[in-house]
């Protein structure tokens, strides 16, 4: 799998500077005073570097999600019980969840994918690629061997690369995972874990101290190779985490916009961007997460949100 992984990375490109370089003459040329648009100009040049035309519509919109439970859980670091990851993965494609009405309301598809839930899930529209029933506990070890961390982010590259649309967004389903996720954040970019770690979904002021208690815990025992991405994940990480990374990897491979969501999501983005540089072009931010390790893993992707909802 380490061959396989190593190819897709070598194969991504990066942008297509002659196509962006047109895309620039051509606003350059329109009845507008220049610059007027700000963002979208941005982008508009962004996008003509990524699928090689100056001109794109990006009709077919495609959300995949990623399900995964994380074995910190039982270190108390969530406000809300492991159970909620399989009933909101169900309710996912039920059209029962925020997502998926808003997926719905915007035209956007919506896949979801059990990579880990600790619990069989009988729901024939949700994806079934799961690799193990939930990871183990950062406090104590690995969260997970680092052959099932190459399976999972190969899993998310492949969806990604065979999904048909224009445009693609990653997503997830976890509890738990915004404590893998700052912890893999903490190991990739040195900083400290309280300047990275956040409330997640609403703890108690007493959970949140233990919160970042058990994230220095499991990064002093497990000890990740900052300059190796996929030790990281494969010590502190999660497989929701491993297979949005590939999902961010899979959509530069096929020269595809791919928009990064919120923290879990920009933290996944930051793993692609570590293993194959040239990734971070197809990245687009939506909006401004309110979890305080955002910032700095979209200041090190160089990733500029659109949105600022207070979310």
């Amino acid at each position: 799998m380490q061959k396989e992984l190593d190819a897709l990375v070598r194969e991504v490109l990066p942008l297509d500077r002659g196509t962006m370089t047109a895309a620039e003459e051509y606003q350059a040329r329109l009845a507008k005073p220049p610059g007027s648009l700000g963002r979208l100009e941005e982008i508009s040049i962004q996008l003509a570097g990524i699928t090689g035309r100056v001109h794109n519509a990006l009709n077919k919109k495609q959300l995949l999600v990623f399900a995964a439970d994380n074995g910190v859980v039982a270190e108390g670091v969530s406000s809300a019980p492991q159970s909620v990851t399989k009933q909101q993965t169900i309710n996912l494609m039920r059209g029962k969840t925020g997502a998926a009405v808003l997926a719905k309301h915007f035209g956007c598809g919506l896949t979801v994918c059990d990579v880990g839930v600790n619990a069989d899930i009988y729901e024939s529209t949700v994806l079934n690629r799961k690799i193990a029933y939930g990871t183990q506990n950062i406090c104590t070890g690995p969260a997970m061997t680092r052959e099932q961390t190459l399976q999972a982010i190969l899993t998310g590259a492949e969806i990604a690369r065979t999904v048909d649309a224009d445009v693609i967004g990653a997503g997830e389903m976890g509890i738990g995972n915004t404590t893998t996720s700052s912890a893999v954040l903490c190991a990739l970019s040195g900083e400290p874990v309280e300047a990275v770690t956040g409330r997640g979904g609403g703890l108690t002021g007493a959970a949140f101290l233990k919160k970042k208690q058990v994230i220095e815990q499991a990064l002093t025992i497990n000890a990740p190779d900052a300059h190796d991405p996929i030790d990281v994940l494969h010590r502190v990480g999660g497989f929701d985490l491993c297979a949005m990374t590939g999902v961010f990897l899979g959509a530069a491979h096929e020269r595809l916009p791919v928009v990064v969501d919120g923290f879990i999501s920009v933290v996944a983005a930051l793993c692609a961007a570590r293993l194959r540089e040239n990734a971070g072009g197809y990245f687009i931010g939506s909006h401004v997460s309110y979890e305080r390790g955002y910032e700095i893993a979209a200041q090190l992707l160089g990733l500029k949100p659109c949105l600022q909802l207070g979310m």
